[in-house]
């Protein structure tokens, strides 16, 4: 998996779940994504309250799409509304190398340690690590940090890898579907699988 630089910018966006679910649709319909574009301008695909925010979802969430081999749309339609969600989820964790860190190296390691919840303090530490390890993060102020680890608790809900709640967040462990644990193999994500699986 190839690293990008390390961005805030989640802030910012959202889990998107049904405008991914509508732009994998079309493309197996066989639309293209610059077809997708023009037809989100003149029809506000995801019923967006400004074009501005239509054109940053259609971005950001053509931009996760696009992250992902083409085997994952066919297995997407097939799937069930939990698989497609964790499909959501490891498209997110493609397009944002800190996220993708957050559940490696935190959820991840609740799994394997088989704590059952997902505590602030937890997330507190991964940035502190992380400001640590770049100078980029270091310089991000606590209201942005304090906000990105809302956003991922609020990403990791969504996807079903944790209960509801504020506070602490019981860890629900992922059943994966085992077409999803082969696509992610035959694609050489394995460490994502291992992330969502808790496997060392």
């Amino acid at each position: 998996m190839r690293k990008q630089e390390y961005s805030a910018g989640m802030v910012k966006l959202s889990f998107w779940f049904s405008d991914f679910r509508k732009v994998i649709n079309l493309i197996n319909q066989g639309k293209s994504l610059k077809e997708i574009k023009l037809l989100n301008i003149e029809e506000n695909l995801f019923a967006a309250p400004t074009q501005d925010r239509a054109i940053q979802i259609f971005n950001t969430v053509s931009n996760r799409v696009k992250s992902l081999d083409q085997s994952f749309y066919s297995l997407f339609e097939q799937s069930d509304i939990a698989t497609q969600k964790i499909i959501n989820l490891i498209a997110i964790m493609m397009t944002d190398s800190l996220f993708f860190d957050f559940v490696y190296e935190v959820y991840r390691e609740k799994l394997i340690l088989g704590s059952d919840e997902l505590d602030d303090s937890d997330i507190r530490i991964f940035f502190k690590n992380k400001q640590l390890q770049s100078e980029k993060v270091a310089k991000w102020t606590d209201y942005t940090l304090k906000r990105l680890g809302t956003c991922y608790k609020t990403m990791l809900m969504e996807a079903g890898l944790t209960g509801r709640s504020t506070g602490n967040r019981k860890i629900l462990k992922p059943i994966l579907d085992m077409k999803l644990e082969q696509c992610l193999k035959d694609n050489g994500m394995k460490l994502i699988l291992h992330a969502l699986t808790g496997v060392r």
